[in-house]
């Protein structure tokens, strides 16, 4: 088997998704997800200038040896880039060897390891009385774990809630838009807006937030202390995480589990947190991080330090990554949790896939592949549209985290 052809396709129902699609000889087809949220077209060049010249008349079951070609054969190796252009390669070529096998891709990885997938879903809203009536709602779904984020009091704009109540999607304008925040502020609303959740819904519903990078080491070691009585599932991307030392602090002065990763794109961004067990859950996604090859490699080495997973799973990746992630959920041993928002009517529309969920779990199908597709006439209706993401300012005016 050859590959004989493979293009890039760039739509957006509702938002940006890029997808690679590699056609082998043998007329089997796989497809990736490369989405970069912001910066989507820069993997669009990456793919179509770089990568696909270099895949045209390769075996495609070569999947370890066009890895590695890519990011050994690569003198500038990693970054978001890079490594998001290496996993849309990467999943398409699992799904072609999982489709000429004839299996789902679960089956191709080692078989499953549960009988289905807990994930979580998102719960926000513009104050504490909107919030909990989201969590009401996401429970009434039958989700067992909710993330729950919340308007701050005195803060215009806060990450994770709409101002239209719609679903939340931060890609929000042609250039960034600027929004305020007051890490004072946050920190004495976030163990008052907890206190309200679990007195609301007790103590068996996994709760999960997330800072988003936000904090220092010893404001997130507060935080975390602060939150311990409402025994949250995981606090997220507590502080930046470039300096994985920051992270010995939080530990040092908290119980709550900690995650962090959904930024990550190599090993080498987590090795440090992991062996020195200094987090409890690796956020990494099957596209930032190199796609389902070197995935696994992260989570086999969190798997020797008892650290689980816990993909990534928001809008800003499509649903090509999703049942693609949903396969590598079934499969790993030391599976933790699957975030889940909700994709657009008519997201699954363009990208229809065989993965279901019910009452709080999913189970990726058993349609050989990892199950997702791409209607490409329906594709070509949706044109791309520049959208980026916000950027932060204190409230005096300092640029910050977003």
């Amino acid at each position: 088997m050859k590959i004989v052809a493979a293009k890039v396709i760039v739509t957006s129902p509702g938002r940006n998704f890029v997808t690679l699609k590699i056609t082998t000889d043998k007329g089997i087809y796989g497809v990736g997800d490369g989405t970069l949220n912001g910066r989507e077209k820069a993997v669009v060049s990456y793919l179509e200038d770089y990568l696909i010249p270099a895949l045209i008349g390769r075996d495609p079951h070569q999947i370890e040896d066009i890895w590695q070609f890519f990011y050994r054969g690569a003198y500038w190796r990693r970054g978001p880039v890079g490594m998001t252009a290496l996993a849309a390669v990467d999943t398409a070529l699992w799904d072609i060897k999982a489709k000429a096998a004839n299996m789902p891709l679960y089956q191709l990885l080692g078989g499953r390891s549960r009988e289905r997938i807990m994930t979580y879903t998102h719960a926000n809203g513009r104050d504490l009385e909107s919030t909990l009536e989201a969590v009401a709602k996401a429970k009434a779904k039958g989700y067992k774990a909710i993330r729950v984020q919340c308007g701050i009091p005195g803060i215009e704009k806060t990450y994770g809630v709409a101002k239209d109540n719609k679903n939340y999607e931060p890609a929000d304008s042609d250039l960034p838009s600027v929004e305020t925040w007051s890490t004072e502020k946050y920190l004495n609303f976030i163990p008052e807006l907890f206190a309200e959740v679990r007195k609301a819904f007790g103590p068996d519903l996994h709760l999960l937030h997330d800072v988003h990078h936000r904090l220092t080491p010893i404001e997130a070691a507060r935080l975390g202390k602060e939150l311990e009585p409402y025994h949250l599932f995981w606090m997220e991307d507590a502080v930046a995480a470039e300096n994985q030392d920051a992270f010995k602090l939080i530990r040092q002065h908290t119980t709550t589990p900690l995650a962090v990763g959904e930024v990550f794109n190599s090993i080498h961004d987590c090795r440090e947190l992991i062996q020195n067990q200094l987090i409890d859950y690796i956020r990494s996604t099957i596209v930032h991080a190199g796609g389902i090859t070197h995935l696994r490699r992260i989570a086999d080495f969190a798997a020797l330090f008892n650290v689980r997973t816990g993909c990534h799973g928001a809008t800003d990746l499509s649903p090509i990554c999703m049942g693609a992630a949903l396969h590598f959920d079934y499969w790993v041993p030391n599976f933790g949790i699957q975030e889940h928002m909700a994709h657009s009517e008519q997201m699954d529309e363009v990208f229809p896939h065989a993965y279901r969920f019910d009452d709080g779990y999913f189970t990726p199908g058993e349609a050989p592949g990892h199950g997702v597709d791409i209607d490409e006439k329906l594709a070509a209706q949706y044109p791309y549209k520049r959208a980026c993401l916000p950027v932060n300012r204190l409230e005096d005016g300092t640029l910050w985290h977003w």
